[in-house]
């Protein structure tokens, strides 16, 4: 469950009832593990999502506040992933994320568990480290430039998509086509606040919730950028992206590249 940040806490809590939801029907322990890396305030973050997860029904919500590299090559934090059903990041600093948990103990058991069946849920920054290539940061008011948007490794947990959060609220499409500029090949995705998409990697598909909209730029059929041209500062050319704006009850399958309607909403 990638989600665009700001999400309901306190009213229907769609997104997060389908996080318990996912975290119920799995066949691993029903525990939910809350990693707070992307936020300086890592034990505030935890205690406020412990609640919220056990106001849903949940009995396990795990601690995992994992602020240096140290702790990330701890076996006692692999040990607690494993055979948990879900991985919930909370947002912050998504490079926070990366520089602590990349390439640790920590990040090696969580591709493999992911493998094996893990849920991983992320908002805001836990969203936009879901990629293998992520945003960092971006001017969002310019024009799409190569300076528009600046990018780093993430998680390599869905490999082939650039994320990008708060997205209409901030006004980011333009680094978001300015990192499909660079990455033709990649799937851009925009996730409004209070939205998020369940990815089903494993069947190809994605599947929208909550109260706005996901934007998904697809660049597989671009036939001109000059990315490799243009300098840094000049605007950037684009032609053929294909553009798709889905709400709640509509999906996208990854395989065909096509939208499609989940359910009629009333």
């Amino acid at each position: 469950m990638i989600i665009g940040g700001n999400e309901d806490k306190t009213g229907e809590r769609v997104i997060l009832k389908r996080v318990v939801e996912l975290t119920q029907q799995s066949s691993r322990t029903p525990a939910i593990g809350v990693v707070t890396t992307a936020s300086r305030q890592g034990e505030s973050a935890y205690q406020r999502y412990h609640r919220i997860f056990a106001d849903l029904g949940v009995d396990q919500v795990l601690d995992f506040t994992l602020e240096s590299r140290k702790e990330a090559e701890a076996s006692a934090m692999v040990e607690r992933m494993v055979g948990t059903a879900t991985l919930f990041f909370s947002g912050g600093d998504q490079l926070r994320i990366t520089s602590v948990l990349g390439g640790t103990a920590f990040h090696q058991a969580l591709l493999q568990e992911h493998k094996r069946g893990l849920n991983i849920a992320g908002t805001s920054a836990g969203a936009s480290m879901m990629s293998d290539t992520m945003i960092v940061t971006g001017d969002a008011e310019e024009a799409p430039t190569k300076n528009t948007v600046h990018m780093a490794p993430g998680m390599g947990l869905w490999v082939g998509a650039v994320i990008d959060q708060h997205f209409s609220q901030r006004g980011r499409i333009g680094r978001l086509l300015s990192a499909l500029a660079q990455n033709p090949g990649i799937l851009g995705v925009g996730l409004d606040e209070d939205t998020a998409i369940e990815v089903r990697l494993d069947q190809g598909i994605v599947d929208v919730w909550g109260s706005r909209t996901v934007t998904l730029l697809d660049g597989r059929q671009v036939a001109c950028t000059n990315a490799s041209e243009s300098s840094a500062d000049r605007p950037l050319a684009i032609t053929g992206v294909t553009l798709h704006v889905l709400p709640q009850g509509y999906g996208f399958d990854l395989n065909t590249r096509r939208p499609y309607q989940r359910q009629r909403e009333d």
